[in-house]
């Protein structure tokens, strides 16, 4: 797959949190060439590009899984309750189209059931929108009809029934779970153009399973590989729609983002500005932030005194059905990383 094709593909895969298996075959297909991944029960899979290397381990990480939902309950009358994986912002899911998959691995359509304003009481019109209040319809009539013939029930998986769509001209994707398959598929292209390469650093490589669930996976692969620097790749929302001019910080092409600050991590100053300044030197467009909210895989490591770097590629309205992104800020952060790897000697490393 070329790179456009390879993005609507992980975009389009069933993926989430702990059900990643569709694209960890996506990825593994597209590295086969490269060297073999390891696989843990986690679902994380890892490889290092260059073994033979001595020089510091720079684990490029990337998380494999998206926001979804799974049931807990089918009720008398066929629809059923349910419980997101990960963060979805409530108003965000009536009406909302879904795609379930049932206990053969078939997919089922479902919809997150809206009252009709004809029976919205007011009572229902001024109440909060919580997702306690909400369910999944797949259109069975009875509990019987949708555990039996459209095999749903509880633990049936779900994410956004969506395709995604390229725009070439404007270089544009829409879809869903570019948190973080865009992340994936920078990772994958950056170990792509490393290959074969001798490199001043030992290039990890870290596909990371339930972050939405409190980056769960990447600590078992940290575990694994032992990095001494970590740069995490990640699918970061984009502000620039509702944000004061002045206080954009991750708009939609103006390159990746490299994160200052968020609530779970400080970055480390040191290597922030060596990317900021390598960026700069190379012409390669990004920006930078301090967040009030959100977190990465990298939160995770770098209490691990793992200096370590987030390049988030905008996404805009993250963790919903309808995403947008774009193939540049998803190229600028292919090419920071490569230079990156480039440049990471043993005297680099221990500056930071």
């Amino acid at each position: 797959m070329n790179e456009t094709e390879r993005i609507i593909a992980l975009s389009d895969a069933f993926g989430p949190s702990g059900f990643e298996d569709e694209v960890a075959e996506i990825v593994k297909e597209e590295l086969k060439d490269i060297g073999t991944l390891e696989r843990d029960s986690l679902m994380n899979h890892r490889m290092i590009l260059n073994p033979e290397s001595t020089g510091p381990k720079v684990m490029l990480d990337a998380h494999m899984d998206e926001v979804g939902v799974i049931v807990q309950a089918v009720k008398p009358n066929g629809t059923m309750k349910f419980l997101t994986l990960g963060g979805w912002s409530a108003p965000n899911l009536p009406s909302s189209a879904f795609r379930l998959r049932n206990g053969k691995g078939e997919y089922v359509k479902a919809a997150v059931a809206a009252k009709p304003p004809h029976f919205a009481s007011a009572a229902d019109r001024n109440a909060p929108v919580a997702v306690d209040n909400m369910v999944l319809d797949c259109g069975g009539i009875s509990q019987r009809e949708t555990e039996e013939s459209f095999g749903l029930g509880i633990a049936s998986p779900g994410v956004p029934d969506i395709k995604c769509e390229y725009n070439e001209a404007k270089g544009l994707f829409y879809g869903k779970a570019f948190d973080d398959r865009i992340g994936v598929a920078a990772l994958i292209q950056t170990l792509k153009e490393l290959h074969g390469e001798k490199l001043p650093c030992q290039v990890q490589a870290a596909f990371s399973t339930q972050e939405e669930l409190g980056d769960r996976g990447v600590y078992a692969n940290y575990k694994a590989l032992q990095p001494d620097i970590m740069i995490c790749f990640e699918g970061c929302p984009a502000d620039d729609t509702f944000t004061e001019p002045w206080l954009i910080q991750s708009a939609m092409r103006k390159g990746p983002m490299l994160r200052n600050y968020d609530v779970m991590m400080l970055t480390n100053p040191r290597f922030q500005k060596y990317a900021v300044d390598l960026a700069r030197e190379l012409n390669i467009p990004v920006q930078q932030s301090v967040r009030s909210g959100g977190g990465t895989d990298a939160g995770r490591i770098h209490t691990e005194a793992v200096p370590s770097i987030v390049i988030g590629i905008p996404v805009r309205y993250i963790h919903s059905s309808s995403c947008y992104c774009t193939f540049e800020d998803y190229r600028a952060a292919v090419d920071l990383a490569v230079a990156l790897c480039r440049r990471l000697d043993a005297e680099t490393a221990a500056s930071f």
